[in-house]
Order: structure tokens, then C-alpha cells, then sequence
């Protein structure tokens, strides 16, 4: 038998648990973001950059020295900083960067990325750039030969795992797996015991539904979950049945789980139709977490939700109508590499 991270004692923990460094690569794809959009794209970065490195090594994948060195010069107020030349086509290391998982050391799962079931050819190519970012490391990797991405999963750290049925069963990813191959993937490369089903995610997702949109663990008996209360919203019938899915789940000790409810920012429009907004898609820092905010009302209370999950964390508000653009923020943009 093929020894998988579950049978060598690794989990994937929690993101909350600390960290050694956060990745991310740097914005550059004229295709997500045109030049008129890419200035406050770039912006929201060096906010979200210089949060996390006061309290973490920030580790950013640049495709030359031409962009290192301009880069450089927009995070001259950051803290603990590196760059990696790593070539990348484009932003979203959540999902095509390797999955961390962690025993008495830690290791690597590498995913199989498929851009989001075959859906944009010319990102297909950062399949191998992940692959090259787990060899940097050195670390033990696993390659399951599974396609998923990290923004389909989130973990409580003891042994539950949240995904969606709209993701992980879609003929577009696995085709030959049903839902209990798959329960057993995640069992084998996360090192978990319980896995909680939500059906679907936002609209406007084109990533078919990823979990860190609508619902995040916070500790390991509480979840966050996205809310809207505008009865026309098309958002609201999904997210009144993952609200009401979470309030039956329990944890992988046979526990119920606490729901807290926060707000969806109501429709953000691009060009090309609604795109994929939610306070949710926050990412949890050894110090600061960092969460997108649309300029609207809900940003207040999602700001003041999250903050009373992480008390003794900044909760850093990073202005991502820009970075939307590009069909994700702030935790499809960042993958943690958890502290030895």
C-alpha cells in the first residue's frame, strides 16, 4: 500500500495555527487584470502584504528581477519580506500551490489543477508551477493525482474538512470518482475523519463553487457563514441551506458546530456580469487577518464578526472591488506554510 499523509501521522491544520511564512504571487496577467484595474489591484496587495508581515515571513513569487525590483519599491514600508523567482501565468497559489499538511514535520500535497475544470487554458501551466513551488521548499510531497484546489476545503485542524457538492463532485474535476472516492481522498491526504457536504457556493463563482466564499471555520467548533437578507438576492437560497446544512453538522467528535451568520456585500457588478464578492474569503495571519471589504455597508459588520472570532489579531480591512475583477480576493491569492 501507498503510504498517504494519514498514515504517517500527517493532518492539514487549521489556519489559524501558526505559520512560517504565507505565499503569494505577484499580480501581472493583462487577461485578469487589465492595466486599468491592475494600479489598485497592486494596492490592495501592498495592504494585505504589509499586515501579514508583522507577524510572518511573506513570500512572494516574482517572474524576473525586472519585477522583484519594482515590486520592492512598492513594499518599502513592509515587514519580513522575500521574493522568489518562480514563473507563474497567474495569482491564485490557494489553488494551484501545494496543500501543507503537518506531523512531527511538515509536508506537502500536490494537487492535480485543472484551471477550475479545463475552464482557461492559458492558466493550466501553473499546475507545474506549483509543483515547482513544493520542490523549493525541499519538504516531502505527495501527489495524489487528484484534482482540487485549497479554496474547495477548509479545516477546523482536528479532523472535519467543509467542501461543496457544486465542487467536488463535478464531472469537470474527478469524473470517475463518487462521493465516497472522494471522502476517502480527503481522508487519506488531509488526515481527517468527518467531512461536512454544503451544496453551492456564490454566483458568480466561476471556480464552481469554493467553500471559502460561504462558510470558514474560525476555532474548531465554530464556522462562519456567509448571510444575505435581501429576498430577491440570488445568493440567498444556497446560503439559507448552508446556514441550515452547518446548524445539523457536527464535528468529527459528534459535536454540533456553532454558526455565526455575516453579511454578504449585496451585488458587486463587473463588466461581464456579478462577480464573486464575500467577506468570508478573509485569510487568517500569525497576527493580522486580512478581509476584503466593497465599500459597503456590510463591511462594518463583517469586519466587527470576524474581529470578535480573532481577538487577538488585527482585523485588517483591504479594499478588494479591484482584486474582485479577477474572480477571487484575498485568500485565493495567499496559501499559509505552517510553522515546523
Amino acid at each position: 500500500m501507498t503510504d498517504t499523509p494519514r498514515s504517517l501521522g500527517y493532518r492539514m491544520p487549521a489556519e489559524w495555527e501558526r505559520h512560517e511564512a504565507t505565499w503569494v504571487s505577484w499580480p501581472k496577467d493583462p487577461n485578469t487584470f487589465p492595466p486599468d484595474i491592475l494600479p489598485k489591484v497592486e494596492a490592495a496587495y501592498v495592504r494585505m502584504v504589509e499586515a501579514l508581515s508583522q507577524g510572518e515571513e511573506v513570500r512572494i513569487l516574482v517572474d524576473d528581477q525586472k519585477m522583484e525590483a519594482r515590486v520592492a519599491t512598492l513594499l518599502r514600508k513592509a515587514g519580513a519580506v522575500s521574493f522568489i523567482p518562480l514563473k507563474t501565468a497567474d495569482v491564485w497559489v490557494r489553488d494551484y500551490g501545494p496543500t501543507c499538511v503537518k506531523g512531527r514535520d511538515v509536508a506537502l500535497v500536490k494537487w492535480r489543477f485543472n484551471a477550475w475544470g479545463n475552464k482557461y487554458d492559458d492558466l493550466l501551466p501553473d499546475d507545474e508551477a506549483g509543483r515547482r513551488m513544493a520542490a523549493l521548499t525541499g519538504l516531502r510531497t505527495f501527489f495524489p493525482g487528484f484534482v482540487l484546489e485549497g479554496g474547495s476545503i477548509d479545516v477546523n485542524g482536528t479532523g472535519t474538512v467543509m467542501t461543496t457538492e457544486q465542487c467536488l463532485l463535478n464531472r469537470n474535476r474527478n469524473p470517475t470518482y463518487d462521493r465516497g472516492g472522494v471522502e476517502e481522498v480527503l481522508r487519506e491526504n488531509l488526515g481527517v475523519s468527518n467531512v461536512v457536504w454544503l451544496k453551492e457556493g456564490i454566483e458568480g463563482d466561476d471556480t464552481d463553487g469554493h467553500v471559502d466564499d460561504i462558510a470558514r471555520f474560525v476555532d474548531e467548533r465554530t464556522v462562519l457563514v456567509a448571510s444575505e437578507s435581501d429576498r430577491g438576492d440570488a445568493n440567498r437560497p444556497s446560503l439559507v441551506e448552508a446556514r441550515a446544512t452547518l446548524g445539523r453538522a457536527q464535528d468529527e467528535r459528534g459535536r454540533g458546530i456553532e454558526v455565526v451568520e455575516v453579511p454578504m456585500p449585496g451585488r458587486v457588478q463587473g463588466p461581464d456580469g456579478r462577480l464573486p464578492a464575500s467577506h468570508l474569503n478573509f485569510y487568517i495571519g500569525n497576527s493580522a487577518v486580512v478581509v476584503p471589504v466593497f465599500g459597503g455597508d456590510s463591511d462594518r459588520a463583517a469586519l466587527g464578526a470576524i474581529g470578535r472570532a480573532f481577538p487577538r489579531r488585527d482585523v485588517v480591512g483591504v479594499d478588494c472591488r479591484a482584486l474582485v475583477h479577477g474572480l477571487g480576493t484575498l485568500h485565493c491569492v495567499t496559501q499559509q506554510l505552517p510553522a515546523p
